[in-house]
């Protein structure tokens, strides 16, 4: 019987192969996608607990649709329909698990489904699968619409993109988003690093743009970012909630959302919600940061290209040497080795950490970056 080890030695050849890894506490954290800080609100998570405390169950117990349905998810979704104005929403397990559900089972025998070349792996990885799916070049509005105008499905439309894509922090063009109004199409708008991040009140790329959702928005959000939790929703009109209720498999046939996490999510929103003012001035702040070194980020994900993985993996050991730690991505998560920084939220000193990371990141990261081509 074949064993890996040959695979395993092969990935450790190329620099590829990846450990869980307990980092030491007291590095300041720009790796992770924690970016308001929430994930360390002591306050916050007693609230949740006390909040626990007065319900009868603190399991789910049961997929949502048997008896997992709890009094906490309930207000939870109904407190996001208020909050970013949609008809219905639905609790789902995670963002990897809300994408497989929208995927899978939204695009049907006649439908095609248009989806960025860079959407996340999650929505890829059933997408791949269907003969339903074309690709279009990411951010590219006129290759969109050149696609559209080639092929006329006799079923529906549907438009995959994300609000900020988590592996360059770019975020579609408004072009993008109405074109599915053009086209009379559903857009599927994966949320999950934008909501919390963008925004005039960080109600996300909707919100950027001055866009309200219609009955074919379809928008996918997690609490594992910017809201310091688990788990994740889906909002949309409530024939479509009430659809994928009935069709997908990551919603039917799974034990429903942690009532733990459903508590902690519920808490961390309302505090974000109840003056998102102060979390825009930082967040402002720690953007208007970057630039003065010499970058841009419209989000609160800033990706570094490195020539090569050896000199990318050699930079974030310096770095955690320094006391930071930030995100090595290597390939096939990305065509390219990049070092990915998260403009997080610090428990003190934000602005003054960043700027002493954007020092180190000059000194070891620009002898080290690609060559320009072209």
């Amino acid at each position: 019987m074949p064993n890996y080890a040959f695979e395993l030695k092969a990935l450790e050849r190329a620099n590829l192969h990846r450990k869980r890894r307990l980092y030491p506490p007291g590095l300041a954290d720009f790796a992770s996608n924690d970016y308001l800080g929430l994930g360390g609100r002591k306050d916050l998570l007693q609230q949740a607990f006390e909040l626990l405390q007065e319900q009868s169950t603190h399991a789910p117990k049961a997929s949502m649709l048997v008896n997992g349905y709890h009094p906490l998810h309930q207000e939870l979704e109904s407190y996001l329909c208020q909050l970013l104005d949609f008809e219905a929403c639905v609790l789902v397990g995670s963002g990897f698990l809300g994408n497989v559900a929208l995927i899978e089972a939204l695009v049907r025998r006649n439908d095609l489904l248009f989806m960025d070349a860079h959407y996340h792996a999650s929505g890829q990885f059933i997408a791949k699968k269907s003969p339903n799916t074309i690709f279009f070049n990411h951010n590219d509005g006129q290759d969109l619409h050149a696609k559209l105008k080639q092929h006329q499905p006799k079923g529906r439309i549907l438009i995959a993109i994300e609000g900020v894509y988590s592996m360059d922090g770019t975020i579609p063009p408004l072009e993008i988003l109405k074109c599915a109004g053009e086209h009379n199409a559903y857009l599927v708008l994966d949320e999950a690093h934008s909501l919390g991040t963008i925004g005039t009140n960080l109600k996300g790329v909707l919100e950027h743009y001055g866009l309200k959702p219609t009955e074919k928005t379809i928008v996918l959000g997690t609490f594992s970012k910017a809201y310091g939790s688990y788990g994740a929703f889906i909002g949309a009109s409530g024939e479509i909630i009430d659809f994928l209720c009935n069709r997908a498999k990551s919603i039917i046939y799974t034990t429903s959302l942690s009532v733990l996490d459903t508590a902690l999510s519920l808490v961390n929103i309302q505090e974000v919600y109840k003056n998102p003012s102060s979390y825009i001035e930082l967040l402002e702040q720690m953007r208007g940061c970057v630039v003065g070194f010499g970058w841009h980020t419209p989000s609160n994900i800033l990706t570094l290209p490195f020539a090569s993985i050896k000199d990318l993996l050699e930079a974030q050991e310096t770095l955690l040497e320094e006391g930071f730690i930030c995100g090595a991505i290597r390939p096939p998560t990305v065509k390219r080795p990049l070092l990915r920084v998260g403009l997080n939220v610090q428990p003190t000193n934000t602005l003054g950490l960043l700027k002493d990371l954007c020092g180190c990141l000059q000194e070891r990261y620009l002898p080290k970056r690609p060559p320009v081509v072209g």
